[in-house]
């Protein structure tokens, strides 16, 4: 089989497993929306060992970073003083700086990984009802989007690496 049929037949059976698994066993656990945009960064990472590695450990970074400024927003009572826009903006600001000077670090050089789960983040927290708020950010359950996000993060890794798996099997001769 031809690499580019292989790899569309490859990312179709593990997409079809991957949004099974996201609203089956694992509805709430995982958000396959997430899912695809980790898996997306490992493609454009290079799709190899190193690519999962970068997308799961710039992904949780990316969340981490992304959960922080949300609490910061929130908590922070800027909002009051500068209105929220401003406040909002200057966070942003902040923290988009530190994602990227994080990149100083060989561990957190994968800036693509760690922007597009601070964007997830925000997706969810902003688009998903009632989810911005302290009480999401602060309570240990799968709405915080530090498990919910970062779970689904790990398992784009994962499945990019299966499908990138999977077509390497198609393609070999037999």
């Amino acid at each position: 089989m031809n690499e580019i049929t292989a790899t569309s037949l490859s990312i179709a059976l593990v997409g079809a497993l991957a949004t099974w698994i996201a609203f089956g066993p694992l509805s709430g656990y995982i958000l396959i929306w997430a899912v695809f945009i980790a898996w997306a960064g490992f493609a454009a990472l290079g799709g190899d060992n190193q690519a999962l590695k970068s997308t799961v450990v710039c992904g949780v970074f990316g969340v981490v970073i992304g959960w922080i400024a949300a609490y910061m927003v929130l908590a922070i009572p800027l909002a009051e003083v500068l209105g929220g826009a401003l406040w909002s903006a200057i966070v942003v600001g902040i923290t988009a700086f530190t994602v990227v000077f994080a990149s100083n670090l060989q561990i957190f050089s994968a800036v693509p990984a760690s922007v597009l789960s601070y964007a997830a983040t925000f997706a969810y927290l902003l688009q998903t009802s009632e989810k911005l708020s302290l009480v999401t950010l602060t309570t240990i359950n799968f709405e915080n989007p530090i498990l919910l996000i970062s779970l689904s993060v790990i398992f784009g890794g994962l499945f990019g690496k299966l499908s990138v798996i999977g077509a390497g099997y198609m393609t070999k001769e037999a």
